[in-house]
């Protein structure tokens, strides 16, 4: 098993399954929110630089400009709410899984950087959904912590799609 299909798998087992067995405090929520955005602005920020193909470096910007937005709103809710994100297991396993990703990522090179780069965004986003759909909101106590939430659902929807069409025509 190649490490990029490691690391996918380690973010499938620990992000959903790690979210659904537990429930989860809104601090921990912020926590796993601004995480999350963080591991994809990190990546994106890579992407931006390193990615060969034109669209995989426009994708990669606009992960960080757009999770860059989302965490400037969730962090200014915490704030307001006089919430203190709290480090929990999935967000631990975030940060953890997406130290290991971008390590692997500065390894490649060309179009394989680019296929590495694409195929994890689309595990990662599906995997973000998913958390969001069956653990994040149902657990949010916040009225305002939630609407964030479903605010924010739309982008990652549209992040899967869009690396889901530059991952075909990528090819698989």
């Amino acid at each position: 098993m190649k490490v990029s299909a490691i690391i996918i798998a380690g973010l499938l087992c620990l992000t959903p399954a790690a979210l659904s067995a537990q429930t989860v405090s809104d601090a921990q929520i912020a926590s796993i929110v601004v995480t999350a955005n963080q591991v994809d602005i990190d990546a994106g920020k890579l992407a931006a630089s390193k990615a060969t193909h034109p669209e995989v470096k426009k994708f990669g910007q606009q992960m960080v400009t757009d999770h860059t937005s989302v965490n400037k709103q969730a962090t200014a809710l915490v704030k307001k709410l006089k919430v203190t994100p709290e480090d929990n297991p999935t967000s631990q396993s975030l940060k953890s899984d997406g130290d290991k990703n971008l390590a692997h990522l500065k390894t490649l090179e060309g179009a394989a950087f680019d296929k590495a780069y694409i195929d994890n965004e689309v595990t990662y986003h599906q995997a973000v959904i998913d958390a969001i759909d069956k653990t994040l909101i149902p657990s949010a106590q916040n009225a305002e912590l939630k609407a964030l939430l479903v605010k924010s659902r739309p982008a990652f929807v549209a992040h899967l799609e869009h690396a889901k069409m530059i991952q075909s025509s990528l090819g698989k």
